[in-house]
């Protein structure tokens, strides 16, 4: 399920395969992909759309290659699961000055990677695309579909945060045209941003694994990339099943109140799951989204206290103290005293 599982299994494949069933890979081919440097060279003999990209050997380079990109300009590590955990540094960087651009580069050896520069495609509403697919024995793409990415996280770069399966011939021809090419076996998933300019799908990831968003691409069988390729490699057949335009793929603690529109929209048990599919939600095992909402609602709580350091509870309590404002107690009722009581005192 990530990039760094995906190689180990290709470096791998030859001790694995009198236990395993897998795929079978070329040699190298996924981390050839999975490299966002070399991807360049792969778009390039393939015909795909790639956005311009620079390798600087050099600081010197580095400045020249801002220079000629033109700012902003997209910062990333070519082989980003050696990034090491706690150095602060990401995977993607949309740098805006030539200073940040070279304090990347020096940091290359840290990162265990080189630095790639790459041309800015600016984002915007029905720019961002993703198409996932299975290949199968024959080389034949079964399953999967292209998607429209409507919300991501972090916003603009990040991963999908609420997308649409939205079918697109010219698209998904180009995928099978590339992985064809390549002679690819197995499941990948592909990002995508329109260039404003010329209008092209350019390729920005491939990564040869499942996508986050897969089950977006269940079927009218309920077929995804996942059980197609368990299908596949057991050599039984795939069932056919309806495409789904429309259908919509929520992450419900990057996106709640698209989470909480599509739980309240959402029709009888059977028919919900062809029109949305939610990353947590599921009604017949609702402890992953319980679990997920109580340590959402801990996050946020974290994040509004730490925003206002010892203010934030004082003020709240200031708020809820002139709402409530005490009243004067009662004064005390006169005693009653009877005559025999009067008696007693004086005594």
């Amino acid at each position: 399920m990530d990039d760094a599982g995906a190689l180990a299994i290709g470096r791998l494949q030859k001790e694995l395969a009198a236990t395993y069933l897998l795929p079978d890979q070329a040699s190298g081919l996924a981390e050839r992909v999975a490299d966002k440097a070399t991807l360049a060279r792969v778009c390039a003999s393939s015909g795909i759309p790639h956005p311009l990209t620079l390798l600087p050997e050099s600081t010197a380079q580095a400045a020249d290659a801002v220079r000629r990109l033109g700012l902003p300009v997209v910062a990333k590590w070519s082989r980003p699961w050696l990034v090491p955990a706690g150095t602060g540094l990401r995977s993607t960087i949309l740098v805006r000055s030539e200073r940040e651009a070279l304090e990347l580069y020096g940091r290359s050896e840290e990162a265990g990677s080189r630095l790639l520069l790459q041309a800015y495609l600016p984002g915007g509403p029905g720019r961002d695309w993703f198409v996932h697919g299975y290949v199968d024995r024959k080389g034949v793409v079964r399953s999967g579909g292209s998607g429209r990415k409507h919300r991501s996280w972090p916003r603009g770069a990040g991963l999908t945060a609420v997308g649409e399966w939205t079918p697109d011939p010219g698209l998904r021809a180009g995928v099978d045209r590339l992985v064809d090419t390549l002679g690819y076996r197995g499941i990948f998933d592909l990002d995508f941003r329109v260039d404003a300019a010329t209008g092209e799908h350019c390729l920005l990831d491939f990564n040869p694994r499942p996508g986050a968003q897969f089950r977006l691409f269940a079927d009218g069988a309920d077929l995804d990339v996942v059980r197609a390729q368990h299908l596949d490699m057991t050599h039984r057949p795939l069932p056919a099943g309806a495409v789904l335009p429309g259908r919509a793929f929520v992450v419900e603690n990057y996106s709640p109140l698209t989470a909480v529109r599509v739980l309240m929209a959402a029709g009888p048990a059977p028919a919900a799951p062809q029109r949305r599919e939610l990353a947590w939600h599921a009604r017949d095992d609702m402890a992953p989204a319980l679990a997920m909402w109580v340590l959402w609602c801990r996050h946020v709580t974290r994040r509004l206290l730490g925003r206002f350091p010892g203010r934030f509870p004082g003020r709240l309590l200031g708020r809820l103290r002139r709402k409530v404002r005490p009243t004067a107690p009662p004064a005390p009722a006169a005693p009653v005293t009877t005559t025999r009581e009067r008696a007693v005192a004086d005594v």
